[in-house]
């Protein structure tokens, strides 16, 4: 049994045995699109994983082999005392499950090689910075320490103009609290961080939040994960580095221009976390505009060759542009409708497939309703849309609490930011809003897998869970008040606002034509049923599987 498989564009193992992440890196190898170098453990390690209660047997022969053949490729050691690899090592199943598992980042920085890469670099914040990262996600991931326990590391993050001094200090604290909980240091090394990583990567397949979010979206709990290791490209380097994610259309309507975020000097875990102030995907037009032109090429690429709209994550060292995933973008609603109208508008898929591609679920989520502001609405405060429609319910400010209030009627979830350890509160809401984070953090990219409302970024928001209570320019409003998101203009309102009617969707009525031509029926009025019964008509013209 060979566990570990190179990301390679030779690679033909599917996305079953690679997960989905290591699958699509191959792919970007294939199209010739910068992609770290690195390798891949199988979903069937992990699967063996649960059976023996570790890891597999012959693993640690292949793993050895592996971590050599990556420090020849980059001409690194890992832990090194002396131009030091560190590696992410970072979970993917064959289905995609956003942020419901581990990831480590700057595994490596052992003592030792952090002062060798800020002797490298010359540049001591910056390895500090990333030994602070390492240690902050290696505490949270590997031992289960929580991050209300880390908070220090994030304002030490967070924090402008932070010195090298204070990120020190910091780290001991961290290096301090994992002594206290765990009974023993963290690991110098390389080798043992590593082995715990991927055991930790493993064992987040059946955390809590990974089971709630297969019960939702019906994903087998046999399949597994599995654990990428790739060398780190560093978006915390410099003023020409930092990271993002990009999608090649709007999620929320469909329409072909890049949409997207971007923080400068960061880690990609900032953007997707929601904890930091993102800035819009086009300003990497005027910083970097190298990074800029290399990325749309990138998703014009990704485009042509998915046939789809899509999905991927990048960062960018000292102006130099790396992809570090890809997926198709997965549209819901009346962004999935117009994608595959405009889809076969263009020739790129057949009319066939564009019914195909749209899911009867989605239709209910196309004509999206809009809150009516402009009258005597009270107005609580806003943020941005990140998922098109309206919820009405409740406050709650915890996730436990929308689970409990939901048993008495609809509720709206109010967070600093989400995390994976929110996704039974948010499988219970109505909708969402957090006061940080983009249009692609965790509360919108799970909201608009989910189909619900979410409004993030309403940077006026302070919600107080202690309390019960959320706190909007000295007005405090009680957990169980009555209040409605708008998903789409981004308003929160107190109450019960009047909201109109969704709009009618031309794209939306050339699709349902085409299921008509298809069916032969011009009577049936039910949306959903035309779009049903068309879709059961092409499935059964479709050759047995196999054929």
């Amino acid at each position: 049994m060979t566990w570990i498989h190179p990301l390679s564009a030779d690679v033909e193992e599917s996305a079953d045995l690679l997960g989905g992440k290591a699958h699509g890196l191959v792919v970007l190898r294939r199209l010739g699109l910068p992609v770290p170098p690195g390798f891949v453990i199988s979903t069937e390690a992990c699967r063996a994983f649960f059976r023996t209660g570790g890891l597999p047997s012959g693993l640690d022969t292949e793993l050895a082999a592996a971590v050599a053949d990556l420090e020849a490729a980059t001409h690194r050691r890992l832990g090194g005392c002396e131009r030091p690899l560190t590696v992410s090592v970072r979970s993917g199943g064959s289905v995609s499950m956003p942020g419901m598992m581990s990831t480590v980042l700057n595994l490596g920085l052992t003592t030792e090689a952090t002062a060798a890469l800020a002797d490298e670099t010359g540049d001591p914040r910056f390895a500090l910075d990333s030994r602070l990262r390492f240690l902050a996600s290696f505490a949270s991931e590997v031992l289960g320490i929580g991050q209300e326990s880390l908070a220090a590391v994030d304002r030490a993050i967070d924090g402008e103009g932070t010195g090298p001094d204070r990120i020190a200090e910091v780290i001991r604290d961290v290096e301090r609290l994992v002594r206290e909980r765990s009974g023993e240091p963290v690991p110098e090394d390389a080798a043992r961080q590593l082995d715990l990583a991927i055991a930790a990567v493993f064992s987040s397949w059946n955390t809590p939040r990974a089971k709630t979010y297969r019960d939702l979206h019906g994903i087998p709990e046999d399949l597994g994960t599995a654990v990428t290791v790739q060398a780190m490209v560093y978006g915390n380097r410099d003023e020409h580095s930092g990271t993002g994610v990009a999608f090649s259309r709007d999620p929320n309507t469909g329409e072909r221009v890049p949409f997207g975020e971007v923080l400068f000097g960061r880690q990609g875990e900032d953007v997707v976390s929601g904890r930091s102030l993102t800035r819009p995907l086009r300003e990497l037009t005027d910083r970097e505009p190298a990074v800029w032109s290399g990325l749309l090429d990138a998703l014009d690429r990704l485009e042509e060759h998915y046939r789809d709209a899509c999905y991927v994550e990048f960062t960018f060292e000292a102006g130099e542009l790396w992809v570090l995933q890809v997926r198709p973008g997965r549209f819901v609603g009346r962004a999935a409708v117009r994608v595959a109208v405009d889809l076969a508008d263009a020739g790129t898929i057949e009319r066939d497939e564009a019914i195909l591609r749209v899911a009867p679920q989605h239709l209910q989520h196309v004509r999206t309703p809009r809150i009516e502001v402009g009258g005597t609405e009270d107005v609580l405060t806003r943020g941005l849309g990140a998922s098109p429609g309206v919820a009405v319910g409740r406050v709650a400010t915890t996730a436990d609490n929308a689970v409990r209030l939901s048993a008495h009627g609809p509720v709206v979830l109010l967070r600093p930011e989400t995390s994976p350890l929110d996704m039974h509160g948010l499988a219970a809401a109505a909708g969402v809003v957090t006061a940080r984070g983009g249009p692609t953090s965790h509360a919108a990219v799970v909201a608009r897998a989910m189909g619900k409302p979410a409004v993030v970024g309403a940077a006026s928001l302070v919600v107080d869970d202690a309390a019960a209570c959320v706190r909007v320019d000295g007005r405090t409003l009680p957990e169980g008040t009555l209040i409605a998101i708008d998903g789409t203009g981004g308003e929160v309102v107190v109450g019960e606002p009047p909201v109109a009617a969704a709009t009618t969707d031309p794209q939306l009525h050339r699709l349902l034509d085409w299921a008509d031509e298809i069916t032969g029926d011009t009577t049936a009025r039910d949306e959903t049923q035309r779009l049903t019964s068309a879709r059961t008509v092409l499935l059964r013209r479709r050759p047995p599987s196999g054929t």
